[in-house]
């Protein structure tokens, strides 16, 4: 018998939200969805995701739902130019794909593995308690009460979750304001990682035939003083003053604003209550690293909340979700406050600008940017071994498994860890049969990355957690099921 609506109440129907409803869903894990707005959005901040976000996706059989995805090869630092390419499966990301696009396909992902979202619903209260969590909300048909073994604050930077939980948002205040309108019926040539100008900062990006994004900075107001929004008539105004084209007979389709305030969560979790994407986490919009990080906390914490869940979890496997992405995040807020200072800054910062325009000139450098911005570098701690591939993500690369092609990421579709067999070792299959309920194993030939291994251990969420030793093709691998996936049976 259960008191619980449901195994995992999120708060919050972005993209954060949808992703790890999906990947608990994926898991057999309950879940309700709540959301304060009545329908989705329709207006988008973020135009794309980053490379290892495209990566996450395709783990999950989700790019082909968007009709193919464009990359954005050369992008920046900074507003210094980059070739993404440098770094292999690198780009500046998905180009020109909206938030709402992206909440639509997670939606409907989730929804057909059996999510309830709820909209129109706001959360008012909680209650941590030992076995679950009381969370109290309000409806379109009045106050009621939703309990969860466990609730998910993925609902924003003014996360309701996070005050109500008490976890303190340490950072810094705003010092500066970009202002943006997406309009159509005027051609503007495209500037897309955005040029310093006289006074500031201008940038456009193409939506599509006829429609475009401009952003600009205006130095000589860092922050408006009106409380007022911004109108059409300031943006214009300020666009043609600073680059020097004039926009006021554009067809308006959305105007905002938003500023380089940088925040991150002290805790990532407290008791049973845990915070995601821009409720644990928010800085300067530059690379959509901001909603990509997000998607990536939800693929890291989904998993291990379902192993939980369902009384497999090893001890301290929860507490690796705060270990793991609040670095992550921390590094996000780094590199975009470096970035706001290289991009935005006046005249003052030109030597430092020309420093650095001399240094991304080595490639090192270029790929150690490269690797901030997209994710793609991010190593987890997953115990002993020095292997390159250890704590790393795994490529998408082809392999032969019953004698038929497939990929590493069609393998991991299914939400579970992947045991990668390269030699046919029934030793090996023997040990890993008790974890057989939370990890594949498959018997490989032709594999693209076995660079000389045996076998590799793969986590749900695509990282390495094992591979096999020269000595021994068993050697760690009972240690490495245990610490993740919890007992054999």
């Amino acid at each position: 018998m259960s008191n619980f609506d449901a195994d995992v109440i999120i708060a919050g129907a972005g993209p954060t939200g949808l992703m790890l409803a999906g990947e608990l869903r994926l898991n057999g894990v309950s879940v309700i969805v709540v959301d304060r707005l009545a329908e989705p959005i329709q207006q988008s901040r973020a135009l794309g995701f980053s490379a290892r976000t495209i990566e996450e996706f395709g783990q999950r059989g989700l790019l082909e739902r968007f009709g193919g995805v464009d990359v954005i090869p050369v992008g920046h630092f900074g507003g210094v130019s980059i070739d993404y390419r440098l770094v292999e499966g690198g780009s500046y990301g998905a180009r020109g794909i909206p938030q709402s696009r992206t909440e639509g396909v997670l939606a409907g992902w989730a929804g057909q593995l059996g999510a309830e979202v709820r909209r129109g619903v706001e959360v008012t209260g909680l209650e941590d308690g030992a076995d679950g969590v009381t969370v109290e909300v309000s409806t379109p048909e009045g106050p009621a009460t939703l309990r969860g073994r466990y609730l998910v604050g993925a609902d924003g930077a003014r996360s309701v979750v996070r005050k109500l939980a008490g976890i303190d948002f340490p950072g810094t205040d705003p010092a500066i304001e970009l202002r943006f309108a997406d309009i159509s019926g005027v051609p503007l040539r495209p500037r897309f990682s955005g040029e310093r100008v006289p006074g500031g900062m201008v940038m456009v990006l193409p939506l599509g035939p006829e429609r475009c994004r401009i952003v600009y900075f205006d130095r000589s107001e860092p922050l408006r003083k009106s409380p007022d929004p911004i109108t059409f008539d300031e943006v214009a105004e300020a666009f043609k003053r600073l680059s020097g084209e004039d926009i006021s007979g554009a067809t308006v389709h959305w105007v905002s604003t938003t500023t380089d305030v940088s925040r991150q969560a002290a805790e990532y979790r407290k008791g049973r209550v845990f915070l995601a994407g821009d409720a644990a986490h928010i800085h300067l919009p530059i690379g959509a690293q901001g909603m990509s990080a997000g998607v990536q906390d939800a693929v890291n914490l989904g998993w291990k909340l379902a192993l939980e869940i369902k009384g497999q979890a090893p001890e301290g496997l929860l507490d690796t979700y705060h270990s793991e992405r609040h670095p992550v995040g921390a590094r996000v807020l780094t590199n975009t406050l470096a970035q706001r200072i290289l991009y935005l800054g006046g005249d003052e910062i030109t030597p430092l600008l020309d420093v650095f325009t001399e240094l991304t000139g080595f490639e090192d450098v270029q790929k150690t940017l490269i690797g901030m911005v997209t994710g793609l570098d991010i190593r987890h701690d997953v115990g002993e071994g020095d292997h390159p591939l250890l704590g790393r993500r795994l490529k998408d690369e082809e392999l032969v498994v019953d004698g038929k092609k497939t990929t590493n990421f069609e393998l991991l579709a299914a939400g579970k860890a992947v045991l990668f067999d390269l030699t046919d070792d029934s030793h090996l299959r023997e040990l890993a049969a008790g974890w057989a309920d939370r990890v594949t194993t498959v018997t490989a030939k032709q594999h693209d990355c076995d660079d000389g291994l045996d076998a590799f251990l793969v986590r749900p969420d695509g990282y390495v957690a094992w591979v096999s030793p020269s000595a021994s093709r068993t050697e760690g691998l009972a240690e490495s099921l245990n610490r993740w996936f919890g007992r054999p049976n």
